[in-house]
């Protein structure tokens, strides 16, 4: 049976350009997750970390059919959807480490990223938090007429609150330019799906608002990118929101890189869902149709990790915010 990709490639055929920009993204994301829970977990680096890793298709996938004009909003897990909008490592970085430099001032923190010169909204640390601001973004493009679209992402635990219901119901009323994806890694923090829903497929959700629920392959960038330009040109048609549910997986804990400290996953489900790893698979689809040659899929390493040294250098020599300006940006008059 043909794959999602496969099925597509007829009308949106794969391009060395397309391989290369979706490995340049996922490779980015993958190494910052590493390097920044790495960081944390010496005491090199404050606070905590929700890593991404294993999820990176799915950032990939559907920033790469957006552009900086298009609009996201993110969850507590939220590099990866930040670096996939073209985030900059310095800024990040320093963000993380509570300095000046960084994208809040060293205010926010990791979950609460925010760059809107690429149209990221923000992370954000309540659990479907950024639905609704992704519909205010979608409500405000549609009063403007700019064309432009509004991505949500957010995990399956997100779809059992009541602003994802009232989000998506008021953005199927009045047909706005957006789009929400499920990343559906199997757990909510640690339950899993089956212990929170009766339902298999959240996508079936959909039908409740009047609009197209599509499942996708998360764990193929190519196959994410496909059915995203598809409910991304739906949107700009008029024809309101489309619900995508990118089945996919964390690799590490809900919040950290050293393991389980809760039992709550098979190991070998872990290895089982290595084995489909995006990274991988767009190597391996490069090299075999001959788009791109893994020498140069190991210079986006290479360049990836010296991207990384110097926004951490660039962090650490930042200056830490003075206590005097605590109140700076919270009040307005």
């Amino acid at each position: 049976m043909a794959t999602p990709t496969e099925a597509l490639e007829a009308v949106m055929p794969t391009t060395r350009e397309l391989v290369l920009d979706l490995h340049r993204r996922m490779v980015r994301i993958r190494r910052f997750e590493e390097r920044a829970g790495k960081l944390v977990e010496s005491g090199d680096m404050p606070g905590f970390l929700h890593l991404y890793v294993g999820q990176e298709a799915v950032a990939a996938g559907v920033c790469s059919a957006l552009t900086d004009a298009d609009q996201i909003t993110s969850t507590h897990r939220g590099h990866g959807h930040a670096i996939a909008k073209g985030a900059d490592f310095r800024p990040m970085f320093a963000e993380l480490y509570g300095k000046t430099t960084g994208y809040c001032k060293g205010r926010g923190g990791s979950m609460h990223i925010v760059d809107m010169n690429r149209g990221m909204l923000g992370a954000n640390a309540i659990v479907g938090g950024g639905i609704p601001i992704a519909v205010g973004a979608a409500f405000a493009s549609q009063y403007r007429g700019d064309g432009t679209v509004a991505v949500s992402f957010f995990g399956d635990g997100a779809t059992n609150i009541g602003a994802f219901h009232e989000s998506v119901n008021m953005a199927a009323v009045l047909n706005l330019p957006v789009i929400f994806v499920i990343e559906n890694n199997g757990y909510a923090e640690f339950t899993p799906q089956d212990r929170h829903m009766k339902l298999t497929d959240i996508a079936d959700r959909a039908s409740s608002y009047g609009i197209p629920g599509v499942i996708v392959d998360g764990m193929d960038a190519l196959a994410v990118r496909d059915v995203a330009l598809v409910a991304i040109e739906r949107a700009k048609r008029g024809e309101g929101p489309t619900l995508i549910e990118a089945k996919t997986y964390r690799y590490f804990d809900h919040q950290g890189i050293k393991g389980m400290r809760i039992l709550y996953r098979d190991p070998a489900e872990v290895e089982a869902w290595k084995t489909r790893d995006a990274i991988n698979l767009i190597e391996a689809i490069g090299v075999e149709r001959g788009l791109v040659s893994a020498e140069e899929f190991a210079e986006i390493w290479a360049q990836t990790e010296a991207d990384i040294e110097d926004g951490i250098e660039f962090a650490r020599n930042s200056p830490d915010p003075d206590p005097v300006d605590i109140l700076d940006d919270v009040y307005t008059s």
